[in-house]
């Protein structure tokens, strides 16, 4: 099989092109032909040799898989022909991949393989910050930062099917159609006073105000949070990692909370599941997981080099087989 294989943690330069012996399934494991695979911001600290879980080197990078099951053990609870979803961690960027049945989710009636592929590590972690942290309620509003990424995007789907009003704050030009697509009832520039604009549409502030970027904009992003309100940090895709004011949180009672998934799954197993369960909910009720760019499997070196420079707007998935 063809696999992009990372052969020195030096970035997306440090990925081959490489020809593989196909893999086989230790006893219990599954094999699945790879369709699509997710872009997403641990493949590119991966390459960098910057991400919290490591793997020796070489590997091959990829934690977003959908695709078809080829081969399954008996009494597994997939058989041969099932659409699936595989949160891989590794191995997504190549042909075929093995996994253990307990990392496989069905695929949602409905859905194509590049948005099975651009659900994976995005939604789950919208829904597990929006849902399970933060507990929006149907008319809160919610300010999503970083609105032009892969998480952005998927918390202004979420939050829309959780019955919120959504205000996308957004850094990068051009951006605003599609976050309008999206769902966003408001797009905010990040330019100076683009406080005093959010005002303008909240004055009383957002209920909940997501944060997968970190960085400058948190203590200007932590006075638009309403009294009541909660503050989800979700990264620090920006680069920089703030520091918390505590007067604020504390005059104005809010709640500054953590949403770490994949963390949190190391302790709750069965979330991943629940969350799918949910997700599944909210795309037969209508919620559409948007694709809005792709790449080949030769493409990956630059798909994760766009990632890194801002020019992947929404979500990107590399098309591995039709």
């Amino acid at each position: 099989m063809k696999a992009q294989v990372l052969t020195a943690e030096i970035g997306p330069e440090g990925l081959e092109l490489t020809d593989l012996p196909d893999p086989t399934p230790a006893d219990g494991q599954v094999l699945v032909d790879i369709k699509s695979c997710g872009i997403c911001f641990p493949d590119l600290l991966m390459s960098q040799g910057k991400y919290q879980m490591k793997a020796p080197l070489p590997f091959t990078p990829g934690t977003e898989v959908a695709g078809v099951v080829r081969t399954a053990p008996d009494g597994a609870s997939v058989k041969p022909g099932d659409k699936v979803l595989v949160a891989s961690f590794i191995g997504g960027f190549a042909e075929q991949v093995v996994a253990a049945p307990e990392q496989l989710l069905p695929l949602p009636e409905g859905l194509s393989f590049d948005q099975g592929a651009a659900m994976g590590i995005n939604y789950q972690t919208a829904i597990f910050a929006l849902k399970t942290r933060a507990k929006v309620e149907p008319g809160e509003v919610v300010g999503v930062l970083g609105a032009a990424g892969g998480v952005g995007t998927a918390s202004i789907l979420v939050a829309k099917a959780l019955g919120a009003k959504v205000i996308a704050i957004v850094h990068r030009k051009g951006a605003e159609q599609l976050l309008r697509d999206a769902g966003a009832d408001e797009v905010v520039q990040l330019e100076e006073g683009w406080g005093k604009k959010l005002k303008e549409i909240v004055p009383q502030g957002v209920d909940v105000m997501i944060d997968p970027s970190g960085g400058e904009v948190f203590d200007e992003a932590l006075r638009q949070v309403a009294p009541d309100g909660r503050y989800v940090v979700i990264g620090f895709a920006a680069g920089g990692i703030p520091t918390v004011k505590l007067n604020r949180v504390l005059f104005r009672n809010i709640a500054v909370v953590g949403a770490a998934w994949g963390e949190y799954i190391r302790t709750h197993p069965g979330l991943p599941a629940e969350l799918h369960d949910e997700l599944a909910q909210m795309i037969a009720d209508g919620l559409n997981p948007m694709v809005n760019a792709t790449y080949s499997l030769d493409q990956l070196p630059q798909a994760l080099t766009d990632l890194a420079e801002g020019r992947i707007l929404g979500k990107a998935v590399v098309k591995i087989a039709d």
